[in-house]
């Protein structure tokens, strides 16, 4: 028979689960000599058809242990029909070299798998139509695969007919693929015998999702047409034809994004919570503390390069704006996607998913120890430094003997991805860095779940978002209508109440609360920089530090609550306390928490009630005198020369105040030291001609006296307090000591 040349094809995979199916289905007889499961090929070997010969093969590499590939082929001149076809080990050739002058390199770094292994089979059509082995190299020059591992090799991961019907059964029962390999795993004694991995089930699943939902396409893409039509501002993509994914979002969520699009949430719940659609919203969070939407997507492909194209015109829709901060689920597909389109974000797992996901990789270990899981989540969730954190980690796995375990150790080093003491410095709009759970709730709660399928998920898409509407409208009425009711005399407090909404507020209520149990005591006062020490009452172990600018009013708290979640915290407010700070300044409210979030001007600062930029509130003014006051006493006490100097100065500076008072210029302070006696330190001018000017230094004097004494009114009540709260918890000590004597006697 006439043939052309050996021609090299682009290399594939032996055979598929569907060929083999239905090589067995058709009842073909690979011949006797096949069906011996120690046989080895040789040459002149005989088959039924080209097929035959490569599952064949592909049987005798999995009994071995060594992949196969299907590499080259010639065909026959008179038909062009394939003549002649070679099946090659999978380490056959080499990988290619990376083009040097390439001016992009590669994303991640490919595996070497290519070793120039010459192992191969090469089977000719017969006159009579049967395939026969024409050659036949046996050994290679790498190591074989031991039989508990081949089930991992490419070429021998296949999704039978008995399993693809299985799956497709509980698929339909709403599991997961974690659920279904579970299943697999057991029916069939193990791992190595179910014949593929966790990925190549969710393969197939994908495939099925995408046959299922495909008649139900032209549904999806009618109503996202009409929406357009209505909204100009609606905006949708479909990749790749009717059978990949699908994207959009409405005017109001992209509005959304112009107010709160800061950080956003990747809601991906479908996974774990078995939904029939993989419905995937963007969620942020809104000023009242609820759920808001940014775009919805259906996800019938899950492979990076979709995720890409998906997080790519989502950006486009939300006008190319990047969040600051992006939580999504722990997936390495879904973590590779996010950096390659949002380099700049800080990107966060979500933490209550590898909670779950740890009950199912350690249930042996919360099995033999119950109290492992309640340790665990206190030590992601509690510990407040790195130090902490690490060392109650290692402390952890050693008491549990799970230092090996490979899991926990990959959770390890991404612990600055989920674990909350590594995050605090970026803003993700929790409210509380110590949440059990960081999930924000999904917006669709209550109206998608594992019954609802494609053709009912737009009308319960519409009632979501009503609903989600009419509980804002009422939190807006809430906080115009409804004043909250204040707990202090603070006037920060009352400004607050004025400017955040009444959900926030509460927040920001309780931690000034709590500053009655947290007193701020000075450890570093060099310079403009004051470093405070904050500590609960009866809490010396849990220590604080705030560093304050007195300049500039800005403080910087160790616990960092305000960079995470946009609030005060209880210790720099101590500090404010302390520093008789009372009304919020404006760098420490963000628009975004205020009753002004969706105002399209900046924030106001006398209509909220903020202190001017321009310092020039009485409280600003009283501040910076008498620190400049302070600071020049302790200068000018240093020597007499230094406090002749100081003195002099003083006196001049007071016959300024005292011309400004009057409203005429200063007049230059004689050289005589005699003229000194016209003006006292108290900037008393003898010889003003305004009559009024005594009453006015009158009354400065005795303002300046009520505040000491309003201040040391304060420190007294705040003195007799503390001591109240150290009688509390001695009482607490004496009635728990005796408690425990008598449970010790009644014992006894």
């Amino acid at each position: 028979m006439e043939s052309e040349p050996l021609i090299l094809e682009n290399e594939f995979d032996m055979c598929s689960a569907e060929e083999e199916d239905n090589l067995n289905a058709s009842g073909v007889d690979l011949g006797q000599q096949c069906s011996s499961s120690d046989l080895e090929p040789y040459e002149g070997m005989e088959f039924e058809s080209e097929q035959a010969a490569r599952i064949f093969y592909n049987s005798y590499a999995r009994r071995v242990g060594f992949g196969t590939r299907v590499s080259a082929y010639r065909r026959s001149r008179r038909d062009n029909s394939i003549s002649t076809r070679q099946l090659v080990c999978s380490k056959e050739g080499f990988n290619p070299r990376p083009d040097n002058g390439a001016q992009h390199k590669p994303k991640r770094q490919r595996i070497v798998s290519r070793v120039g292994c010459k192992a191969h089979l090469t089977v000719k059509k017969l006159t009579s139509g049967k395939w026969a082995i024409t050659k036949f190299i046996k050994d290679h020059n790498h190591e074989l695969v031991p039989p508990d591992q081949v089930h991992l090799i490419r070429s021998h991961r296949h999704v039978s007919g008995p399993a693809r019907s299985l799956i497709d059964t509980l698929q339909a029962a709403g599991l997961g693929a974690t659920g279904v390999m579970s299943v697999l795993i057991k029916q069939s004694g193990g791992l190595n015998n179910v014949g593929f991995t966790k990925v190549d089930c969710q393969n197939y699943m994908n495939q099925s999702r995408q046959r299922t939902l495909g008649s139900a396409a032209h549904y999806i893409f009618e109503y996202l047409k009409q929406k357009q039509s209505e909204d100009p501002d609606f905006f949708y993509a479909v990749q790749d034809g009717s059978s990949g994914n699908i994207f959009w979002a409405d005017s109001t969520s992209r509005k959304n994004y112009s107010y709160f699009g800061d950080t956003v949430t990747f809601d991906t719940t479908y996974r774990t919570h078995r939904y029939r659609v993989p419905f995937a919203p963007f969620i942020g969070v809104n000023h009242h503390c609820q759920p808001v939407l940014f775009g919805c997507a259906l996800l019938l492909n899950e492979s990076e390069s979709s995720f890409i194209w998906l997080f790519d015109n989502w950006l486009a829709a939300m006008s190319g704006c990047h969040p600051i901060s992006i939580t999504s689920d722990h997936d390495r597909i879904i973590r590779s996607a996010i950096l390659d389109v949002f380099p700049g974000a800080r990107h966060r797992f979500c933490k209550s998913n590898i909670f779950r996901e740890a009950q199912e990789r350690l249930s042996h270990s919360l099995q033999s120890f119950p109290t492992f899981e309640a340790e665990f989540q206190k030590c992601v969730n509690l510990t407040e430094t790195i130090a902490e954190f690490e060392l109650c980690w290692g402390s952890l796995l050693g008491r549990y003997n799970l230092i090996d375990d490979e899991w926990l150790q990959s959770m390890y080093d991404a612990r600055q991805q989920w674990v909350p003491v590594y995050l605090r410095d970026t803003f993700f709009g929790d409210t509380s860095i110590a949440k059990t759970s960081d999930s924000t709730s999904s917006f669709f709660d209550g109206y998608i779940d594992a019954s609802t399928n494609i053709h009912i998920l737009m009308s319960q898409y519409e009632k979501a978002i009503a609903s989600r509407h009419e509980k804002e409208v009422k939190a807006e009425y809430d906080t115009i209508n409804i004043a909250p009711i204040l707990k202090t005399p603070s006037p920060m407090e009352k400004q607050a109440a004025n400017i955040y909404t009444r959900e926030i507020f509460l927040m920001f209520q309780q931690e000034l609360m709590e500053t009655l149990a947290y007193p701020a005591t000075v450890i570093n006062d060099a310079g403009s920089d004051v470093i405070f020490q904050v500590v609960k009452f009866g809490e010396d172990h849990k220590v604080h530090y705030v560093q304050y600018n007195v300049v500039e009013k800005k403080a910087s708290c160790s616990c960092q609550l305000f960079d995470f979640s946009g609030i005060l915290c209880r210790h720099i407010l101590a500090v404010f306390r302390v520093k008789n700070v009372l009304r919020l300044l404006s760098h420490y409210v963000l628009k975004r928490w205020t009753r002004k979030a969706k105002s399209e001007v900046l924030l106001d600062e006398d209509k909220l009630g903020l202190p001017s930029s321009h310092n020039d509130s009485f409280t600003d003014r009283f501040e910076k005198l008498s620190l400049e006051a302070t600071n020049y006493v302790k200068e000018g006490v240093d020597s007499k020369s230094v406090y002749l100097v100081a003195l002099d100065a003083l006196c001049e500076a007071s016959k300024k105040v005292a011309a400004a008072m009057c409203g005429t210029p200063a007049q230059p302070l004689s050289q005589d030291m005699n003229k000194e006696k016209e003006f006292n330190l108290n900037g008393n001018q003898t010889d003003c001609d305004d009559p009024s000017l005594l009453s006015e230094d009158e009354k400065i004097k005795e303002l300046t006296t009520a505040v000491v004494y309003a201040t040391e009114t304060c420190e007294a009540y705040r003195a007799k307090l503390l001591s109240i709260l150290r009688e509390m918890e001695e009482q607490k000590l004496r009635i728990s000591l005796k408690v425990q004597s008598m449970r010790v006697h009644r014992i006894t």
